[in-house]
């Protein structure tokens, strides 16, 4: 669904991708592990056209988005959930929303959508006319994957969804993502909390300095001893 080639994005002189392969498949939680600074998020934004790569391709369902504007990304439908949320807080809930449909012209479908979005979130619908950002930090990553959905993307692209919020938060999100995917849609995650996404996803990479230096399923990601210490907080047997 996803293909990703010889990816190169800088910012000035300072290379954050270095020549990055990947791919996520439709139907699947795809996962991208690394440190902070590994490139991520430059990866993520990138794919979204927020950033606009030196080197290298990107191919969605085929056709090749490389240095295509961020509407005409989502209109071929990719829909980013941003790092630390980036909803708009002077917009109520409601408004937020609308600003996810904003390449639509379905207005029926759209309201029956927004609809649709505060059964999915009972909170949001709590808060429909409230300031986005007088929302506590779960109900804003809330809004933000809300938001994404409304533009009905074939892939969903979420970076760092677990990022600063409380532990209890954290297993709620995870629990949306978990019920996104039963729902069939394909979801590629960026994510540090290896623990939590190792329950949700099918396909793991993972970026080191600008390179990726492992791909896997879960079992093989099990097999591996770094990820095992340094990602996931298991120790070897003395």
């Amino acid at each position: 669904m996803l293909e990703i080639k010889d990816l190169q994005t800088a910012y000035g002189k300072i290379e954050a991708l270095k020549g990055v392969s990947l791919n996520a498949n439709q139907g699947q939680v795809t996962c991208l592990l690394g440190p902070n600074g590994a490139g991520k998020s430059t990866l993520m934004m990138s794919v979204a056209g927020i950033l606009k790569p030196k080197q290298g391709h990107i191919k969605f369902c085929g056709e090749d988005i490389t240095g295509k504007s961020p509407a005409d990304i989502v209109s071929r439908g990719l829909a980013l959930v941003p790092e630390n949320r980036l909803v708009f807080p002077a917009l109520d809930v409601r408004e937020n929303l609308m600003a996810g449909a904003f390449r639509r012209r379905d207005h029926a479908l759209i309201r029956a959508d927004i609809d649709a979005m505060f059964d999915r979130f009972p909170r949001l619908r709590e808060r429909h006319n409230q300031p986005a950002g007088t929302l506590s930090g779960g109900e804003q990553q809330m809004l933000a994957v809300a938001r994404a959905l409304m533009s009905r993307p074939k892939l969903l692209l979420m970076d760092e969804p677990s990022v600063g919020l409380a532990p209890k938060v954290v297993a709620e999100i995870f629990n949306i993502i978990r019920q996104l995917h039963a729902e069939g849609v394909s979801i590629f995650l960026v994510e540090q909390n290896a623990n939590m996404a190792a329950k949700v996803a099918q396909h793991f990479y993972l970026l080191e300095q600008g390179r990726q230096v492992f791909s896997g399923d879960a079992a093989a990601m099990a097999a591996d001893d770094v990820i095992q210490r340094v990602y996931l907080g298991k120790r070897q047997a003395a």
